[in-house]
């Protein structure tokens, strides 16, 4: 955001718009229905099937001396998790100035990216819940399709993505039809080259389709295979066991 502020900072003030928002919903329980939670908000959805993006939020102008009235605008979408997210990233545009206030930021001095960045982080944070999300992960030791079942409404990429919001060093590393696409650390440092153990338990997921596990070189490596018809991805959370550097 700005040199001066912290991650700690940073990251505060994204839950606690977070939690605020979330306070509208009828339910505290997930999975997080974001539509739901726009129309508690007044926020209205319509349909724009012409438009280029998934969702964009709108001000409609209402009767004469009335205040303009916040819409969301959706671009239909066949996967469901899709639909939620982009609702939920309108939530965050709309949301994001709260932001700014809580971290005494004034927005034309932030970097250019900064609402766009700051609306993914609350969207992430609105489907999947800091306080709900941590202790649902850990009693279930990060098990991603389990979470994807309690959290129906965010994606498998998104779910694993959150993870790295929280402890222990972790890298999430993802391929797609074979090719690495996401590689990312909570560490305190670069996310090295992948280690044999991790390659190994990637390639057995990716030709057998099934969840792998292994352990071993100061590592825990879940590969998740998310399967569809012409198309597969994996998704390997790496935890870091030990104080030495991964092998190359």
């Amino acid at each position: 955001m700005l040199p001066e502020l912290t991650q700690d900072d940073y990251a505060a003030a994204l839950d606690g718009v977070a939690a605020d928002v979330l306070a509208q919903s009828p339910t505290t329980a997930p999975p997080v229905d974001a539509l739901e939670l726009a129309r508690r908000l007044g926020l209205d959805v319509a349909w724009d099937e012409g438009q280029s993006g998934r969702g964009r939020i709108a001000r409609l102008a209402g009767r004469p001396g009335a205040a303009n009235r916040g819409s969301i605008m959706l671009r239909p979408d066949p996967r469901r998790e899709r639909l939620h997210w982009a609702i939920a990233h309108e939530i965050g545009e709309w949301c994001a100035h709260q932001v700014f206030s809580s971290l005494a930021v004034d927005p034309s001095e932030a970097p250019p990216a900064a609402r766009e960045t700051v609306a993914n982080q609350l969207a992430a944070r609105i489907l999947l819940p800091r306080g709900e999300f941590g202790c649902d992960a850990r009693a279930c030791n990060w098990d991603l399709l389990a979470l994807k079942e309690r959290y129906a409404t965010a994606s498998h990429e998104l779910i694993a993505r959150r993870m790295l919001d929280f402890t222990p060093a972790i890298i999430i590393t993802i391929f797609d039809q074979g090719r690495r696409t996401f590689r990312r650390g909570n560490l305190p440092f670069r996310a090295p080259a992948m280690a044999y153990l991790e390659q190994l338990t990637w390639r057995r997921a990716h030709e057998e389709g099934e969840t792998v596990e292994e352990d071993g070189g100061g590592l825990h490596v879940q590969a998740w295979a998310i399967h569809e018809p012409g198309w597969r991805r994996e998704i390997l959370r790496t935890e870091w066991l030990t104080d030495e550097p991964l092998d190359d």
